[in-house]
Order: C-alpha cells, then sequence, then structure tokens
C-alpha cells in the first residue's frame, strides 16, 4: 500500500466516465449530504464506517470527499490503511465539484 492520492475534479470526471466501479464516499455531516452530494456517492459515517468497511471491495478506486479537500486526506489515508488499494481524496473537495457543476 502507497497511501493515498490526490484527484482533480477533471481526474474524477474522467475516471467515472471510464469505469462504473469507482465508490464515493463523502464525510460531510449528514445534513450537508441529504441537501447536496455528488451522484452515487455515500454518506461515510462514523456510525456506518465498520460496516462500509467490512462491505466494501477494497479492490476497487475509492474516492473521498469532504468540504473543501482537508478532512477527506486524514480519511483517505485511514482507509488505505484499512486495506484499500486505490484509494483518493478530492481536491477541492464538494466545494470545488459544486462550482464545476453549477
Amino acid at each position: 500500500m502507497s497511501g493515498f492520492k490526490h484527484l482533480s475534479i477533471n481526474e474524477l470526471i474522467h475516471m467515472s466516465s471510464e469505469s462504473n466501479d469507482i465508490q464515493v464516499v463523502d464525510i460531510r455531516d449528514a445534513a450537508s449530504f441529504t441537501a447536496a452530494h455528488i451522484e452515487g456517492s455515500t454518506n461515510l459515517t462514523n456510525e456506518n464506517l465498520a460496516t462500509f468497511i467490512a462491505d466494501a471491495d477494497m479492490d476497487k478506486p475509492l474516492v473521498v470527499v469532504c468540504y473543501h479537500g482537508m478532512s477527506s486526506q486524514s480519511a483517505a489515508n485511514y482507509l488505505n490503511e484499512q486495506g484499500f488499494d486505490d484509494v483518493y481524496s478530492l481536491d477541492g473537495g464538494f466545494s470545488a465539484w459544486s462550482l464545476a457543476h453549477s
């Protein structure tokens, strides 16, 4: 395992268009996630973390999204340590994603 990688919005768009096997997890609070999120993403919380790790495919690419791309780095590193091989932190977070899609 080599740790997580940074991913730009454009790289995520390209990656998503190439494959449906990408897992996207959003670590923002439930209210923010409910208000708006990347289509197909899962809201990952402390409450569902263990279940997610147990059920997820650790060989599929995993993209971690937060508000601005800072907290996702720690979460991506943690998930990589838990056995996910291909982990990314979305640079700029949901804020950047939202601006790019408005």
